[in-house]
């Protein structure tokens, strides 16, 4: 059976990956092939790994309220390297009103803190299996 692959990833300077953690061994556990990037990696790192991993979807989280730019940056690098991105979720604090600006550059998901994890990995499969329909 073919397993799901979600790259977890944590672009930026921000130092605080508990919650990244804690979704990626969740998302294990629900059967889900995960990769962690770690902390502190650059828009470039996380679409290469994406790309070499071929992974299904990727799993942002930003903390640091720089969102916006990072998303913006990870949708040009696969731009630059002729890729169409994967679908993408983002976790963190992120503004209400930048929703639909993110959701604009193709972010399928935004999950706030205290989103249920079972909420993220139903979701997840949501949003691939629409990927797969089209």
């Amino acid at each position: 059976m073919h397993r799901v692959k979600v790259l977890i990833a944590k672009p930026g300077l921000d130092g605080h990956d508990r919650g990244a953690k804690i979704v990626a061994k969740y998302l294990r556990d629900a059967g889900m092939e995960v990769i962690y990037t770690g902390l502190r990696q650059s828009p470039e790192t996380i679409v290469n790994t994406a790309i070499q991993e071929d992974a299904a979807i990727i799993g942002l989280s930003i903390l640091s309220g720089a969102h916006m730019q990072l998303c913006k940056k990870i949708v040009t690098v696969f731009s630059e390297k002729n890729t169409p991105p994967p679908p993408m979720f983002l976790g963190g604090i992120i503004p209400r009103e930048d929703i639909a600006e993110l959701k604009k550059l193709g972010i399928q998901e935004v999950f706030p803190p205290g989103t249920a994890l079972e909420n993220i990995a139903a979701k997840i499969r949501e949003i691939l299996a629409r990927e797969h329909a089209n």
